[in-house]
């Protein structure tokens, strides 16, 4: 059986798969890092692993140019792709919250607050919100102090379905990944299903620290599984990025910031 199919599948059964999403994902994971140009041939070899044909991507990449997302230039018989300078601004910010590394926040210096919403604030109620930085000027009413963990059933309120079902998906195919070892090819497509996943999680929910959660919720230390899968796919899939099987062109070495990713930042 393909080690794969688990995560396949599961790609495809989502719906109509958005292409143009999936490349983008590619060049922030695996081209910015080595050189930010990429052939064709390249993409086509890693996305016909994970089920996507020539015409789709041909569409995909047919969009990103209209949408200014990327730009093209011939070289011989194959076309080369790279981010276009506004697309690379785009890529800065996510990059940031996507490789992050696992890090535990204090249990001081929380609040619940009853007036509007900010960025990474949760739901307790309407309008009553749970987070750590309070838009203190418009609250009505806001208390301070240290969080103890929650009940599962709290838990569960700070999310919604959407939100859940998308850390359910995501440890399905972490529970995939964490039982097979991908060579070459097959981690290199195995790390862009597990960063697609993610980056789609991680840039559209915010994320639960693991103050917030009982040690046994689905989501207790989500970030620091991806981050030990990612880092186990990364010695294969590298080598297969510089490598030439299949009369590919080797990409360059990735950047030492690439090499950095999901780890922490060692003091000097």
């Amino acid at each position: 059986m393909d080690p794969l199919r688990p995560l396949i599948n599961a790609l495809h059964e989502e719906g109509r798969l958005r292409v143009w999403s999936l490349v983008i994902t590619i060049f922030g994971d695996s081209v910015l890092p080595r050189g930010g140009r990429v052939p064709t041939a390249r993409l086509r070899a890693l996305l016909s692993r994970v089920g996507v044909e020539d015409g789709a991507l041909r569409t995909a990449l047919s969009r990103l140019g209209n949408d200014g997302w990327v730009v093209s230039e011939r070289q011989g018989r194959n076309s080369v792709y790279q981010l276009s300078g506004s697309g690379k601004e785009k890529f800065a910010p996510a990059t940031g919250v996507i490789y992050a590394p696992p890090a535990q926040q204090s249990r001081d210096g929380w609040a619940i607050w009853l007036g509007p919403t900010v960025s990474g604030a949760f739901a307790l109620g309407p309008d009553i919100w749970l987070g750590r930085n309070p838009p203190r000027a418009a609250a009505d009413l806001m208390v301070f102090g240290q969080l103890s963990p929650v009940s599962d059933r709290i838990a569960d309120r700070l999310m919604t379905e959407p939100h859940k079902a998308a850390i359910a998906a995501l440890v399905r195919d972490l529970n995939t990944l964490e039982s097979i070892s991908p060579k070459l090819a097959d981690a290199a497509a195995a790390r862009t299903l597990l960063v697609h996943r993610w980056r789609r999680l991680v840039l559209r929910f915010p994320e639960l620290p693991n103050e917030v959660l009982p040690a046994e919720h689905i989501a207790h230390d989500l970030r620091a599984r991806v981050a030990r899968a990612y880092l186990a796919l990364c010695p294969q899939a590298d080598a297969w990025l510089s490598g030439d099987a299949d009369g590919l062109s080797p990409m360059p070495a990735p950047t030492q910031e690439a090499q950095g990713r999901f780890k922490p930042v060692k003091e000097a």
